[in-house]
């Protein structure tokens, strides 16, 4: 059966990227982590030096005021693992994807599968992609696949049992076989 899909290591690697750059800015920066210190360059040394990409921060920066949901002008862990946690149970949209799926680091071929295919995985029609939904998709391709290996490996083996040498003109597959016994018996 071929190879089914599963989202959870894209949903894991994303989370370890947000939760990795938000506890070494934390370390950085002895204030704590708010949108000035993001935008210090210092930032991206911290990060750079860990090998953690810049795409986090960014993303951390243009969606601060949905990490920082006290409205205290800092991220906290809480906020961080809270918003990591949603994103994996509320899903990903195609933008979050594309944000935030490129800087995994992560071998591209599920995400791709995932972005070509989301529209037809975002089975509820709510924009975001869940793991659910794309280990749902994956089964149903995969028998989908299936499905369709078994039709073609009956159809090879029912022109075989038939002989293919038959001309389009003699009827129906099934036909062929009867013709041939009649005309044995004349």
């Amino acid at each position: 059966m071929a190879n089914r899909i599963d989202g959870t290591s894209l949903f894991t690697s994303m989370n370890s990227g947000l939760t990795n750059t938000f506890s070494i800015l934390s370390t950085t920066f002895s204030d704590g982590v708010t949108l000035k210190n993001l935008a210090n360059k210092d930032a991206n040394n911290a990060l750079s030096s860990n090998g953690i990409n810049q795409n986090f921060k960014s993303y951390m920066q243009t969606n601060f005021s949905q990490f920082d949901k006290n409205h205290d002008g800092k991220l906290t862990a809480d906020e961080i693992n809270e918003y990591a946690t949603n994103l994996a149970r509320q899903g990903m949209t195609m933008e979050q994807l594309i944000q935030l799926g490129t800087s995994t680091g992560m071998s591209s071929s599920l995400l791709d599968t995932v972005m070509s295919h989301f529209n037809e995985i975002d089975t509820n029609k709510d924009g975001k992609v869940t793991n659910a939904e794309i280990q749902a998709y994956g089964v149903n391709s995969s028998v989908e696949k299936q499905r369709k290996n078994d039709r073609s490996q009956m159809l090879k083996q029912m022109s075989t049992f038939y002989d293919t040498t038959a001309s389009k003109n003699d009827s129906s597959l099934l036909d062929y076989r009867y013709l041939d016994e009649d005309s044995e018996d004349a």
